[in-house]
């Protein structure tokens, strides 16, 4: 168990919080949330010991250990398996077997583990900066994003690895369903205070909403009830019979508490802007294929998009979804096959890349309003407002934002004019987890036709009514929503699982047969360093008992040398008593120290044994 105690946190004026007191205990898993900025990632990085605070303090048992997942990413060995084991023991790096599982679960096939470093995408080394942190297999995970650069296969393999996790956890997610699979704990960023509750974000929220209910009630009746006090004490104070009733009244306003009214707190707010359309279809797709370098990523691909359909675009990464999403936009032409759009359609696209097709030196406000038909000022800055870009903050130029807020000007551009198709690839990167909920609100009331590429299953779950699946090197349509699919097809990647529930007898004596290899090394590696232990800590206790005995034999033999005035036997015996306590107290210092180690590798390995049981 870990415990902080009045945290305190500050940059220049601005208080990130402040008098923050929780604990974290065995096994707990905490989702921290909050609204971006301000302060999750460097709470984190607080109880990771990489930053200090200003005020108060984290207590942490000794020989705990903290594994945290750094944003920075940071390489010493140059083959993909050898760095994954990098954090490990030199002992341990020898592990292969540790690396390859946790990389294949993050998407990693058998040549990527012994691919360079360099050579692999920027995605794929964030995957491989949160391999390492787990392969660590440390006492708590502080995990910062981990489903970045992620997809959906790797999520749902962290999801089911997470909710297996026996240790200690901390997860900040802007995706609210894998949170809540997850976590037994919310803690809250919330008005410069942290408030911890079992349970998951919306039980968290709730109780939010209902706290502020009370104290908004409590804090207008406060004030009525000191107005009518103020003119109680104002009418009768020269009254000399009512003194003390005056002087109670007074005592009574001193020890009230004062209570400041709650500043609203602003949530994104938009919708998109619908024109209406008469054709029963929006697109129609005819044999289309495309593909880079020789390369084919979509073969002979053909459906049909109708004016209020939900599709959703699912699959690994770098298979073709955003290419797909670029066909279907228009900025991209298929090398073979049509793409008909109707007569009427008015596209609204967002895709994460566009951030760099954005205006440096244009302001927010222009910059929303050069994509509106009637260049219209007023409406471009009441979207600003929608979208948190409040004030003068609409007249920031775009050089000066974050990735963030770039991606809220790309939607912005599109809520400003009327649409009827909404094609959205991964919108919900960089967003926290309210502006997510205002997304999803804002998408599901759209009246018009959308396509989405998410890996989010919570999003796919509310919106998806029919799929379009990238699976295997193939494109299928599934005519159904997610967790049909999930019943009747499913992931490949996880087809081992299900039919090792069923039929694969012959698999399960294989893998069986290389579980109990490695439980056998693991047991042997714990017999190895956990026996020496064991015996240190026997032969100490023997000591301490030995001088223990001793320790009593003296004390009672210089009780005799005092009745009978033997001043130098006495002088001799307080020698040695001295001495004994000096080595007793050392004995159990170390026995302590011993026993924790001793623990804390017996731990260890047994949870590894656990993940390699059969």
């Amino acid at each position: 168990m870990i415990t902080v105690q009045n945290l305190a946190k500050r940059f220049g004026n601005t208080v990130l919080f402040e008098d923050v007191t929780f604990t974290i205990g065995n096994k707990e898993k905490v989702g921290l949330v909050g609204r971006n900025g301000l302060g999750k990632t460097t709470l984190l990085k607080i109880i990771a010991g990489i930053e200090q605070p200003d005020e108060g303090s984290v207590a942490i048992p000794r020989h705990y250990t903290i594994g945290y997942m750094s944003q920075q990413l940071h390489f010493t060995k140059p083959i993909v398996r050898d760095e994954a084991l990098s954090l490990l023991p030199e002992s341990e790096q020898h592990e292969y077997w540790r690396a390859e599982k946790i990389l294949s679960g993050l998407g990693f096939d058998t040549s990527d583990m012994l691919k360079r470093v360099p050579e692999l995408s920027g995605g794929f080394q964030v995957r491989l900066q949160l391999a390492k942190t787990l392969i660590l297999n440390p006492d708590m995970l502080l995990l910062d994003e981990p489903t970045n650069y992620l997809d959906i296969t790797s999520i749902r393999w962290l999801d089911r690895f997470l909710q297996n996790w026996p240790g200690e956890l901390v997860l900040i997610t802007h995706d609210r369903g894998f949170m809540d699979s997850i976590v037994t704990h919310t803690l809250g960023i919330h008005r410069n205070r942290i408030k911890k509750i079992k349970g998951n974000t919306q039980q968290f929220y709730e109780q939010i909403a209902l706290e502020e209910e009370i104290y908004e009630k409590t804090r207008i009746n406060d004030e009525r009830r000191k107005k009518e006090i103020e003119e109680f004490i104002s009418r009768f104070r020269a009254k000399a019979r009512l003194a003390n009733l005056v002087q109670s009244r007074i005592k009574t306003i001193e020890k009230m508490q004062k209570r400041e009214k709650l500043v609203p707190l602003k949530n994104l707010d938009f919708e998109f802007r619908y024109k209406p359309i008469t054709a029963k279809y929006v697109v129609q797709v005819d044999s289309i294929s495309f593909g880079y370098d020789e390369k084919p990523l979509i073969n002979n691909l053909s459906f049909s998009v109708a004016a209020g359909d939900r599709i959703c675009i699912i699959g690994p990464n770098g298979k073709g979804k955003t290419t797909l999403c670029k066909l279907l936009a228009g900025s991209l032409q298929p090398q073979s096959g049509t793409i008909t759009t109707a007569l009427g359609v008015e596209t609204g696209y967002f895709e994460q890349t566009n951030i760099s097709t954005l205006n440096p030196n244009a302001t927010i406000e222009d910059e929303i309003a050069y994509s509106d038909p009637d260049n219209n000022k007023q409406r471009a800055r009441n979207i600003c407002g929608s979208l948190l870009f409040e004030g003068d903050d609409a007249l920031k130029p775009v050089s000066v934002l974050s990735g963030g807020e770039k991606s809220r000007v790309l939607l912005g551009k599109i809520l400003v004019k009327p649409i009827n198709l909404l094609i959205l690839d991964e919108p919900s990167n960089h967003l926290d987890m309210e502006a997510c909920d205002a997304l999803l609100t804002a998408i599901d009331s759209f009246e018009g036709a959308v396509i989405l590429v998410t890996h989010n299953e919570l999003f796919l779950r509310a919106i998806a009514q029919r799929l379009i699946i990238f699976q295997n090197n193939t494109i299928s349509i599934f005519e159904g929503d997610y967790e049909r699919f999930l019943e009747k097809v499913g992931w490949d990647s996880e087809a081992d699982t299900r039919r090792a529930g069923h039929t694969g007898e012959a698999e399960l004596k294989l893998n069986k047969k290389e579980l109990r290899r490695i439980r056998s090394q693991l047991l042997q590696e714990k017999q190895n360093e956990c026996k020496p232990l064991q015996e240190r800590i026997e032969h100490i206790e023997n000591e301490i008992i030995h001088y223990d005995n001793l320790l009593k034999q003296y004390n009672a033999d210089i009780i005799i040398a005092s009745q009978l005035q033997k001043s130098s036997e006495i002088q001799r015996l307080s020698i040695e008593i001295n001495k004994l306590e000096k080595t007793l107290s050392s004995l159990y210092d170390e026995l302590e120290d011993l026993m924790e180690l001793h623990e804390e590798k017996n731990r260890h390995y047994d949870r590894l044994i656990q993940e390699y049981a059969y």
